[in-house]
């Protein structure tokens, strides 16, 4: 009986250019990068006043899209302004998660590792994409609302020198006020921390099940569980372009008390 060989947390290295490993989440990773380049090139030729089909669809979803981030946004100037970096991180966790449910991904070998591996199961890629979303959304708000009223929303230096003033309360309070502002920084990591492991624990738990199922029946069993990281793959993805347009809503909006 052969022995079931689980998948490593780490990603396989494939190969080297110079001193620069390639692993197989990586290879993933440009798969889809072409795809979407090709597809954008083929778009772009068809794009039209009369559109063809592909264009009705490309459009029919983006009208979707839209209409689930004005639900966020409240607004669609804003939508279409967080749109470029939102839907691009939407639709390329949903490719990337649907490669890794094509035949060969985990069994085509070089040397001895897999070739290709699900792009969201490497933990780099999911803390980069977290980071993006996050900087982009405090970026999205020191030119939206300002960069002092921004880095207010978190201390509040001005209400800290006049609390000063104001005596032994006064000074209780300011210690107070910017012990929360640290708390408030301290969470803007942990939404890294949490888009980035969410979308690894996800996609990663499914790359094992599939592996597991793989191993018991090579047919038909594990066919339901493939239908069920189809979805899995539309809601992760879903997911973190939500949180990722939350993020922007609340850092460009102004702060309470502002219109005053």
């Amino acid at each position: 009986m052969s022995q079931l060989v689980l998948p490593p947390l780490g990603a396989e290295t494939i190969f080297h250019i110079g001193h620069l490993p390639v692993t197989n989440t990586i290879v993933n990773t440009w798969v889809a990068m072409v795809i979407f380049l090709i597809f954008g090139l083929l778009l772009r030729k068809r794009i039209g006043l009369k559109p063809g089909k592909l264009q009705n669809w490309c459009e029919y979803f983006l009208d979707l899209l839209l209409g689930y981030f004005d639900q966020v946004t409240g607004e669609r100037k804003k939508t279409l302004q967080f749109l470029p970096i939102v839907g691009s991180v939407f639709f390329f966790i949903l490719l990337s998660n649907w490669l890794g449910l094509l035949p060969g991904t985990g069994s085509i070998l070089v040397g001895h590792e897999p070739l290709l591996r699900p792009a969201n199961t490497d933990l780099n890629l999911t803390i980069a994409m977290a980071l993006v979303a996050v900087v982009a959304s405090h970026v999205f708000g020191f030119v939206t609302v300002g960069v002092f009223t921004h880095l207010n929303k978190f201390v509040q230096f001005g209400s800290l020198v006049k609390s000063f003033k104001k005596g032994p309360i006064g000074i209780f309070t300011a210690i107070i006020e910017f012990a929360v502002g640290l708390i408030e920084i301290v969470s803007e990591a942990a939404k890294v921390v949490s888009l980035s492991l969410r979308l690894f624990g996800n996609i990663f738990a499914g790359e094992v099940l599939m592996t597991v199922m793989l191993s018991l029946v090579a047919a038909i069993v594990p066919t339901p569980f493939m239908l069920m990281e189809l979805l899995v793959g539309v809601i992760q993805a879903g997911v973190f372009a939500m949180l990722t347009i939350v993020y922007m809503t609340v850092a460009s909006a102004e702060p309470h008390g502002a219109e005053h």
